[in-house]
């Protein structure tokens, strides 16, 4: 069971910010990353060449959540084998109109979002 691959990649990393569009100017003008997806709240940046973007999240972080998407190519049926496993999931797999997702805590109660890559 140790070998299996359910979480396979971090795929964004949620940064903060007080303005959104003015934040992306910023990591691509001064960073030179590039801006990968730009729609509403949904804005993320990486570096050329990188499959881990930062999600540049404008507003406030609920607390516990750590912004961190965990990739992996089945959701549905990571989902299944990690609630088997006991993992308490906070967000059952849906769809909110943005694209497919699921999130759990860990012991500690940081949450986690799982999404298909």
């Amino acid at each position: 069971m140790c070998g299996e691959e359910m979480i396979d990649s971090i795929i964004d990393t949620a940064v903060m910010v007080s303005d959104g569009r003015r934040a992306m100017k910023w990591y691509k003008e001064k960073l030179g990353m590039q801006v990968k997806q730009e729609g509403g709240h949904w804005i993320t940046a990486r570096p050329r060449g990188s499959k881990s973007a930062l999600h540049l999240c404008e507003g406030k972080l609920e607390m516990g959540n750590t912004g961190i998407g965990l990739g992996t190519k089945d959701l549905d049926a990571t989902f299944k084998r990690l609630k088997a496993r006991g993992v308490k999931f906070t967000v059952e797999p849906r769809d909110d109109g943005w694209g497919l997702y699921a999130m759990f805590k860990d012991l500690d109660g940081n949450l986690f979002w799982l999404l298909p890559r």
